[in-house]
């Protein structure tokens, strides 16, 4: 979708005004029939009103009512959302975006929801089941609106589309090597350095859990590094994303019934929020020192997969008894965080699809969050996702959920039991840092099975605005 600045007043286009009350509709030149209408409508509660001159139609969408920043930001969002379904529904190709009475911020929003809320993974569709949504193009007409305002909304949509069509594809395509083609791809484009470790450099550093998840699959791993390093940053220690790459996630010889895997192309939904993240902060030249890590693999049962009962040796030398092989993205994840040490990091978020705990207990309009010697970068982080609503849920990291991981024969094991799922898969991923720490569990608004306003259905890109507004705030302060 292209979108971009009008210079000129809108007279002949098919034209969204935004408009804050019935009074701004004075001067746009509608006939007395027509306020009359609208007006109407908006007694009726209407938000979003249609005015059809054959020629060419014309919406009002109402600001939203008197609500918190941030809720009013998503409010706008989705309005813009709504809009889109009358466009495409009209078969409108192009329109026009005018407002005297909206922010800049807030038209940006209104776009925004448009632009995401326009996304539809269509490669594998064929013939009539190629259903494209018509609009193609928006105008902005708004002295507001900057072109730097245009170009930073394209990057990050761009950002979230690609994070989209990640998870949106099959593991026949998404192999763990397609994956950090792709970060690389990104890469160049943004002007970042992307490095790929083979199956054999992994083996060289001795990543034993992600090696073992690996087993089971006749695929090779691959560890990307995907870093941003301006040479104005304001910061003297980097910055580093860590995200969960399985590609695909049977559950190994702990087998998920056949219900619970349909999906499961899905569970590397964190890795493709740090590489989106990556790109948005790279390609707009964020002046911050930022480092993603990116473990992959896919996890089956084949006949040489890690089973219950092997232990294992991480990449820190620690050993981990595995109970359940279905709690693999934890044992990818802590040998990421372990080769974090190397970085001496300002700060370290993990991103993860991990339990089906995090899931059950917030749904589908929440993370996750636990913090471990984080607490203001933790609060900045929240601050970043009630603006961009991915918002983060608090759980604790009390040391008592700690034990519930303790090993008759190994240093810890890697799942703590029934209770507290998410809880304790964030204890055993806090054993592998020593620095500052912030895990997220994603595993409820990674992958939608309905459309939600702008986030369509299958793969959210859920944590790639997140990324970019916390990275975007360190430079704003």
């Amino acid at each position: 979708m292209k979108v971009d600045k009008s210079t000129r007043k809108p007279s002949s286009a098919n034209i969204i005004y935004l408009i804050k009350s019935n009074n701004d509709l004075i001067d746009l030149n509608f006939s007395r029939e027509e306020v009359s209408y609208i007006k109407n409508m908006r007694k009726a509660k209407k938000d979003i009103v249609e005015v059809n001159r054959f020629n060419k139609r014309l919406y009002i969408a109402y600001y939203p009512g008197q609500v918190s920043v941030n809720q009013k930001s998503e409010a706008i969002r989705v309005l813009g959302n709504k809009a889109l379904g009358f466009l495409n529904g009209s078969k409108i190709t192009k329109v026009v975006v005018s407002s005297t009475s909206f922010s800049g911020n807030d038209i940006i929003a209104f776009v925004e929801g448009m632009v995401l809320g326009n996304y539809q993974f269509l490669k594998y569709k064929t013939g009539e089941n190629k259903k494209v949504n018509s609009l193609e193009e928006i105008s902005i007409f708004s002295k507001e609106v900057s072109l730097k305002d245009i170009d930073e909304l394209m990057v990050i949509s761009s950002a979230v589309y690609n994070s989209r069509d990640y998870v949106n594809e099959p593991d026949s395509f998404m192999t763990a090597e397609q994956l950090a083609t792709e970060a690389k791809t990104l890469g160049d484009d943004s002007g970042a350095k992307v490095e790929i470790f083979t199956k054999k450099k992994i083996e060289s550093l001795k990543m034993g859990g992600l090696l073992a998840v690996n087993r089971g699959s006749i695929n090779p791993p691959t560890f990307t590094i995907f870093e941003w390093k301006p040479k104005n940053a304001v910061n003297d220690k980097p910055y580093v994303f860590v995200g969960k790459g399985v590609v695909y996630d049977t559950g190994g010889l702990s087998l998920k019934p056949s219900n619970f895997m349909e999906t499961m192309k899905c569970d590397m939904a964190g890795a493709a929020a740090v590489i989106g993240g990556m790109y948005a902060i790279s390609k707009l030249k964020l002046p911050v020192h930022v480092i993603g890590l990116i473990p992959a693999t896919d996890n089956r049962p084949d006949g040489n997969a890690y089973t219950p009962g092997d232990v294992v040796t991480m990449f820190d030398g620690s050993t981990v008894e595995v109970l359940n092989t279905d709690a693999e993205g934890r044992m990818i994840l802590a040998d990421a965080l372990s080769y974090a040490k190397k970085y001496d990091p300002e700060l370290v978020i993990d991103i993860a699809t991990l339990t089906g705990s995090a899931s059950r207990a917030i749904g589908s309009q929440a993370m996750v969050g636990m913090k471990v010697n984080s607490g203001k970068e933790f609060v900045g982080l929240c601050k970043s996702a009630d603006k961009v609503h991915e918002r983060i849920v608090e759980f604790p990291m009390w040391d008592e959920y700690g034990d519930m991981l303790r090993s008759e024969i190994a240093d810890r094991k890697n799942i703590g039991g029934a209770e507290a799922g998410a809880i304790t898969a964030g204890k055993f991923l806090e054993h592998f840092t020593n620095y500052p720490y912030i895990h997220l569990d994603i595993a409820g608004p990674a992958f939608l099975a309905k459309s939600n306003a702008y986030r369509t259905v299958g793969g959210t890109g859920v944590g790639v605005r997140l990324f970019y507004e916390f990275i975007k705030s360190k430079v704003e302060g």
